[in-house]
Order: C-alpha cells, then sequence, then structure tokens
C-alpha cells in the first residue's frame, strides 16, 4: 500500500490579488476622508454665503474661484476668497446673526493652513 501525500490547495490567480489589493483600497479611504477639501470648502463657504444672502460679490468670485480650481487645480483664488469669507463670516458672528457660528469660522480656518 502506498500512501499518497495531499497535494497542496491550489490558490487562483484572483484570490491572491484581491489579498493584495484590499490593504490599497481601505489606505485610500482613509487620507481622502481624513481631511477636508479646499474645494469642498468653498462649496459649504458659497452655500452658506448665499443661504444667509451675504456679500454677493464674493459669491460671485467663489463660483468662479470654484470652477477655474476644478480646470487647473491652481488653489490661489480659492484660498484668497475663502479668507474673505473667513471676514465676512467674523463680522455677521459679531453682529448675532443667525446660521453663522463659530464652528464653522474654525472649519475654514482649519483648511485654510
Amino acid at each position: 500500500m502506498t500512501t499518497m501525500a495531499k497535494a497542496p490547495a491550489k490558490t487562483s490567480v484572483k484570490a491572491t490579488a484581491a489579498k493584495k489589493a484590499a490593504p490599497k483600497k481601505v489606505a485610500t479611504q482613509k487620507t481622502s476622508s481624513s481631511a477636508p477639501s479646499l474645494e469642498k470648502t468653498g462649496e459649504e463657504i458659497l452655500k452658506k454665503l448665499k443661504s444667509l444672502d451675504l456679500d454677493h460679490q464674493l459669491q460671485a468670485d467663489l463660483e468662479w474661484c470654484l470652477g477655474s480650481f476644478k480646470y487647473d487645480k491652481n488653489p490661489i483664488g480659492l484660498i484668497e476668497s475663502a479668507e474673505r469669507a473667513v471676514v465676512v463670516f467674523k463680522d455677521a458672528l459679531n453682529k448675532k446673526m443667525k446660521g453663522v457660528t463659530a464652528k464653522t469660522i474654525n472649519d475654514i480656518e482649519k483648511v485654510l493652513k
């Protein structure tokens, strides 16, 4: 009688590739959600300015800068507009305008740093 050794189980190429790809996918998700983006912050600023009916010129500038940033990824104009928005929001906060919070201002300042 001869005893046959068990042959090792074959792993498919797909299973091996899936194991290697899984950690990379998890890592990209963490980095994209960890810090708020300048573009998203700009959109939130614009939304807040429109809802409060504040500084129409700044609204127009932000719309233009967002479009420009989406096209060429140059953040200079968007950063300058966000800095102007901080001043507008601080003024509205000092006037106790409903809808403007210190958290909103702090969130914008974090992105600008």
